[in-house]
């Protein structure tokens, strides 16, 4: 079997979760003997050295079946490529390559055409999408956030994203959703990562019968020799376990501002001392009032007392992910969108630190509350407050949920799990039953 992995970006050159998670699987397809190709996007937010004159698929660092696609002209309101080389490029890498299954991970940077032009080429090739995000849904990034006030929006209709989208009218984003499934229905499946989300793409349309639930793909990198033969330390079990972090993108949504207003209640409510530590990178993709927030905390420029420290330390591999666990107790993620599943979680899992987490999406599905991890709601900072003092003071709570920690299953069952989707019922057997 022949499988193409087609990734959101490169993670080695930009981090986040759902390439992560497309890597992890296609390196735990090549350790399984099986003969898989990456294709992962590159644009032009990223290393411009990479864009060469005429090329739109390149080779990646000499890696063997690792591939740029390289995008400079897509289109964010209708999900389009805008350059016809990119897809007469696209359609001759597939004719080439000849794969059995095309596993897309997103359509962002890429264009549906993509979609239509690998059923136009490859028609006995079984077609699946990961979906790792709402954008489908949702014009606004994806979020399902109201542009106007951020509040959550659980539902689109021509008229709700009209009033987010004031200048585009009710009937164009009508036919963006006719479009947008209609490129979708070349699929013969649809993988979702938490029962959350195939819920929510259910509803929206897609048949049920065709969206399976299936984790993930995450290395567990405790098993590490700097993380499995770090020498114990007296202190861990002893100590009060005041040491919080964050880990993943700078932008807006993954709530970090919640944490900064939680900090301030904390401090003026309460006399413990705690550290808070920023793993992650992206800054340049979020607001201008959250750079701005972001580097008055960073910088100590807020006026936090003392007892209260608030580091930086940057961009993060996951091969750094022991040295940065071993420094904290709790994993914060306090995003304010309907977080798809949080990778993070999985790396909280695997280092037994407890997560703090907005009860929200996917979080609220994988955490289990009082038992592997802490729920809030999402954007309350005053709860959030609350539960650094719990976290801090409550004799046993750290250890019983670190004891309970599910960690995380093998890439091998991962990749177990989504062969056994591949090869589920005819091939086009959604463009048969669309046709009929």
């Amino acid at each position: 079997m022949k499988i193409l992995e087609i990734s959101l970006f490169h993670p080695e050159l930009v981090r986040g979760g759902a390439q992560q998670a497309a890597y992890e699987l296609f390196l735990g397809m090549r350790r399984a003997g099986l003969d898989a190709t990456l294709l992962a996007s590159a644009d032009l937010s990223g290393p411009k050295a990479l864009f060469k004159p005429g090329a739109i698929i390149t080779g990646f660092d000499g890696r063997k079946n690792e591939f740029l696609f390289l995008s400079d002209a897509f289109d964010h309101v209708w999900l389009r490529n805008l350059n016809i080389r990119a897809l007469h490029w696209f359609e001759e890498f597939l004719r080439d390559r000849n794969p059995d299954i095309v596993h897309f991970h997103h359509f962002l940077t890429f264009g549906l055409e993509l979609f239509l032009i690998a059923r136009r080429a490859l028609p006995k090739a079984r077609l699946f999408l990961t979906l790792h995000e709402f954008l489908a849904i949702c014009r606004a990034d994806g979020h399902m956030l109201r542009t106007f006030d951020k509040t959550l929006c659980t539902e689109a209709s021509s008229v709700r994203c009209h009033q987010c989208f004031p200048d585009t009218t009710p009937e164009m984003f009508r036919l963006r959703e006719d479009w947008i499934k209609q490129a979708l229905g070349v699929f013969d499946g649809f993988i979702a990562p938490t029962e959350f989300v195939r819920e929510r793409y259910v509803a929206w349309g897609l048949p049920a019968r065709k969206v399976h639930v299936v984790t993930n793909a995450q290395s567990d990198y405790s098993k590490l020799d700097s993380w499995r033969l770090r020498p114990p330390s007296p202190a861990d079990r002893t100590r009060r376990h005041n040491r919080f972090a964050f880990f993943g993108q700078l932008v807006d949504v993954k709530g970090l501002g919640v944490v900064f207003e939680a900090l301030d209640i904390f401090a003026k409510r309460y006399e413990e001392a705690l550290t808070f530590e920023i793993n992650g990178s992206n800054l340049k993709f979020a607001s201008e009032k959250f750079r701005g927030q972001f580097e008055d905390f960073v910088s100590g420029k807020h006026g936090l007392p003392e007892r209260i420290k608030v580091t930086y330390n940057g961009s993060y591999a996951m091969t750094d992910l022991p040295a940065r666990m071993a420094r904290i107790d709790w994993v914060l993620v306090p995003s304010i969108w309907w977080e798809i599943f949080g990778l993070v979680l999985s790396e909280a899992f695997m280092f037994r630190r407890p997560p703090i987490a907005s009860r929200i999406g996917g979080l609220a599905e994988r955490v289990q509350n009082e038992k592997n991890g802490l729920l809030f709601d999402a954007g309350d900072a005053d709860e959030l407050a609350d539960i650094f003092y719990r976290a801090i003071t409550e004799e046993g709570l750290w250890k019983r949920l670190s004891a309970a920690s599910p960690g995380v299953p093998s890439v091998e069952s991962v990749v177990q799990a989504h062969l056994k989707v591949f090869a589920g019922g005819p091939p086009g057997a959604a463009r048969r039953a669309r046709a009929a």
